[in-house]
């Protein structure tokens, strides 16, 4: 399906009023169904949402989650989620082996503060940016990662996926004839026990994409997107 412009007038919400999103429907779609499951989260009826109609440079995300992260414990500012697309890029989380990194000119490479080795983020691919404070929470990282992939495991049960945990294998798996496939990846980081970053979930991305990488280290699995299984659905 090609990618079109989508205008959504709503009264409020993650939405705004009025506004056009080059957004594929279908990680639209998505993103509604991530913000029905959120109380997965725990509480967020006071947390700041928003959803981008636009590409995010990388960039800029990191420097307005950094400025976030800094201005929530102050209480400067409310908790906050943030869903959106980027631009084509890879990223290289704190424990990233730079043999891992196949192909390093075929897009834009990015240095993260978050846990983790090389990912991709890209259009096609829903990316959750969730601020949260874990003063208030639980100061558990365990338990916070637990609810991202809880939150993930819920927004996909409608499309008929089954995402499952893996033990010493961060993210949400599906599992597949030949071997398990990531759908979903997740790195996090903390700053005064407010969490940022977060989890990319793949709606429809060109999957050949994360050729250009060992995707969070492990080569012996595969990648997949909720397209992708709802197309082997119907085969």
């Amino acid at each position: 399906m090609a990618r079109r412009r989508y205008a959504y007038v709503k009264a409020g919400g993650i939405y705004g009023v009025g506004r056009i999103f080059v957004m594929d429907e279908r990680v639209l779609e998505f993103a509604e169904r991530m913000r029905a499951k959120a109380d997965a989260l725990g509480e967020t009826a006071h947390v700041e949402w928003r959803l981008s109609p636009d590409p995010v440079p990388y960039e800029a995300a990191v420097a307005e989650m950094e400025e976030r992260a800094e201005a929530i414990p102050l209480g400067l500012k409310p908790e906050f989620i943030w869903l959106l697309e980027h631009p084509p890029l890879y990223t290289a989380g704190t424990s990233a082996k730079p043999a891992d990194l196949i192909d390093p000119a075929r897009f834009p490479v990015h240095a993260s503060g978050r846990g983790g080795q090389y990912t991709y983020h890209g259009p096609g691919q829903l990316v959750a940016y969730v601020h949260l404070d874990l003063n208030k929470r639980g100061r558990d990282v365990r338990q916070h990662v637990h609810r991202l992939e809880a939150w993930a495991i819920a927004a996909l049960a409608p499309y008929g996926i089954s995402g499952e945990r893996r033990q010493g294998r961060p993210g949400i798996w599906v599992k597949k004839p030949g071997g398990d496939a990531k759908i979903a990846a997740i790195g996090v980081r903390v700053r005064r026990w407010v969490t940022y970053h977060g989890i990319a979930v793949n709606v429809c991305p060109d999957l050949s994409h994360f050729s250009g990488i060992v995707p969070c280290g492990i080569a012996d699995a595969g990648v997949t997107s909720i397209e992708a299984e709802r197309a082997d659905a119907r085969s």
